[in-house]
């Protein structure tokens, strides 16, 4: 069914599917984390250029979506034995160049957010925005795309950690500390593990097709292992991180959940019932960022 023939309300769930609502926690997250550390480091925050990054940061990865949708649609990597959900361009329900269009909409808005907040934070902030921009490009589309590649997980840590949890302080406070450097990696890691289950519920496909990702490289049980290691260690270093017994402990609840959705990942098959897995996995970092938010907004840190 073609597009054309929906109505604009049809086309609009179209769009909103496109986009992955579900997915946008990943760039909520760290800057709960990085605006709660500042405030409690700092004080008082400067809330436009906060207010304009996080509008930038969510449409970098809307853009981000929807460019992937469009690629991997277009090169017919979501076809019908695509075990995850469906995606507007591989169903045939979007054509690719329209989701294109859609991801450089999104990109403009981005840029235009973003150019407040470098306004506020100069160089660092300017800096920071060029290569989240090129990167939501490179994860789909170029000679070699970083979604077919074992760097995928690096790169989720670096942009939707470290580069955001550092970024907001800086904007927040116009100083960053190095517990924000760990409060990243740390709040990046689950962030990473949603793309482990993706890749490792795609890992038949995606050889297929010539991929390369970690999931791949390190076999089914290396997965489930390091979807572990991203969840506890995730925890771990939050916990470190807040310089204190009490916080550590708080956050180290947290743990609980992260040892159950590791048993949770073991014990399923390849297959579809993996898709309930990434928006729990999802759900778990937006709840180690809520305790991180707590610990420090608390007074519990060191």
């Amino acid at each position: 069914m073609s597009d054309l023939s929906l109505p604009e309300s049809g086309r609009l769930g179209l769009w909103i599917r496109a986009a992955r609502p579900r997915t946008l926690t990943l760039s909520v997250a760290p800057i709960l984390v990085g605006l709660a550390h500042a405030v409690a480091t700092f004080g008082r925050p400067a809330w436009t250029p906060v207010v304009a990054a996080t509008i930038s940061a969510l449409a970098i990865q809307i853009a981000t979506n929807l460019a992937n949708d469009a690629s991997d649609g277009e090169k017919g990597l979501d076809g019908p034995r695509r075990l995850g959900p469906q995606r507007v361009t591989g169903a045939g329900l979007m054509s690719a160049d329209e989701v294109r269009r859609g991801a450089i909409a999104a990109t403009l808005i981005a840029t235009v957010s973003g150019l407040v907040a470098v306004a506020w934070g100069g160089l660092p902030i300017l800096l920071i925005g060029l290569a989240s921009v090129v990167a939501a490009w490179a994860y789909s589309n170029g000679p070699r795309p970083i979604s077919g590649t074992p760097f995928g997980e690096i790169f989720v840590v670096a942009y939707f950690g470290v580069a955001a949890v550092v970024g907001i302080e800086w904007l927040a406070a116009a100083a960053v500390t190095p517990t924000a450097v760990l409060l990243g990696v740390a709040v990046g890691l689950p962030a990473a593990a949603v793309l482990t289950v993706n890749n490792h519920r795609d890992r038949v496909e995606d050889a297929r097709n010539g991929r390369r990702t970690l999931a791949i490289l390190v076999g089914a049980r290396g997965a489930v292992a390091l979807y572990a290691l991203e969840l506890v260690g995730g925890v771990a270093l939050a916990a470190l991180a807040t310089a204190a017994p009490v916080g550590a402990a708080i956050v180290g609840l947290v743990a609980v959940p992260a040892v159950l959705a590791a048993r949770a990942l073991a014990r399923l098959p390849i297959g579809r019932e993996l898709n309930g897995r990434l928006a729990a996995t999802a759900g778990f970092q937006l709840l180690l960022a809520l305790a991180i938010a707590a610990v420090f907004l608390g007074g519990f840190a060191g």
